[in-house]
């Protein structure tokens, strides 16, 4: 079903989603962004536009509820995929390889700061009384991996593998990576996760302390109710650990931005040989875009 065809309240008329679609659970008093990007299980910019959409309606209506009652039904986002086996793959490779071709440092720069200021805003619970969580229900990739990081809280289901590959072409994941992944493990670990380019399963990262919570497959909701009920007993003690991680020890957006520029640069100094690694990932992101099933997930609703 094309999102054109969701009844949509007047909260969101002012954004025509066209890689996510959004609902709101009333019950959970969770806000959720399903990605659905095309033509591959990718960071499109339509996906970062509707991502970036999804945080600002949000937060408005957020903040509208506070000055009113004092307190807002929406207390969590979570973001999900509407493609099933796959969380999302990462940088849109394709686009990345257009752009270095033709030396287009403005667009790779634009691209990249996108990406990062999503990320920000996860990670800082786009600065108010709310926790964000990444529910991983399939392969995270590259960005995706890093999205899924800058998130308070990860949640991934037991068969699931995550990984950065950006070294098998040379380069760095540079949106986040090294900061969200030294907020939860040691630096060392850190880099040899990076430097390793493998995928790692969800068990293996549960145990390091990069995932929050494990989930059995096709359990993940189930475990996402779990912990937002269980939080929800214990408001105060969340209320405090939410504070002081977002005042005491938050990512600078000034450290994400210094990081990504160096991408850029690293990015534009790959060579032809390289980028046709790149173009290799692209069409096997490609073929796991076209293997999938249409996405089955709900309806708009109001946040």
């Amino acid at each position: 079903m094309s999102p054109a065809t969701h009844t949509k309240s007047s909260m969101y008329c002012d954004h025509e989603y066209r890689h996510a679609r959004v609902h709101f659970d009333e019950h959970l008093g969770a806000a959720f962004l399903y990605m659905t990007p095309e033509p591959r299980p990718c960071y499109t910019p339509t996906l970062l536009e509707d991502i970036r959409a999804f945080h600002d309606v949000v937060a408005k209506n957020v903040r509208s509820e506070l000055d009113q009652h004092g307190y807002s039904r929406t207390r969590y986002t979570v973001v999900a995929s509407g493609i099933p086996g796959i969380y999302n793959l990462g940088g849109d490779l394709g686009l990345f390889a257009e752009m270095i071709r033709a030396r287009d440092r403005g667009g790779l720069l634009n691209y990249a700061t996108g990406c990062i200021h999503v990320a920000h805003q996860a990670s800082t619970s786009l600065d108010l009384p709310l926790t964000t969580i990444a529910l991983v229900q399939g392969n995270a990739q590259g960005g995706g991996f890093e999205a899924a990081l800058a998130c308070n809280v990860v949640i991934a289901e037991r068969g699931t593998q995550m990984g950065f590959p950006e070294v098998l072409f040379n380069l760095f994941p540079g949106m986040g990576a090294y900061s969200f992944l030294s907020q939860r493990i040691n630096p060392a670990l850190a880099e040899r996760l990076i430097l390793s380019g493998k995928l790692y399963p969800a068990e293996e990262l549960y145990e390091m302390g990069v995932v929050d919570y494990l989930a059995e497959p096709g359990k993940g909701r189930e475990k996402l109710k779990d912990y937002i009920h269980e939080s929800d007993r214990r408001p105060h003690s969340r209320a405090l650990i939410r504070h002081t991680r977002t005042k005491y020890n938050r990512v600078p957006y000034e450290e994400l931005l210094d990081i990504t520029e160096l991408w850029v640069d690293s990015a534009l100094q790959l060579t032809e040989r390289e980028l046709k690694t790149m173009q290799r990932l692209v069409r096997a992101q490609n073929r796991r875009g076209m293997q999938s099933p249409a996405p089955a997930v709900p309806l708009v609703h109001a946040v």
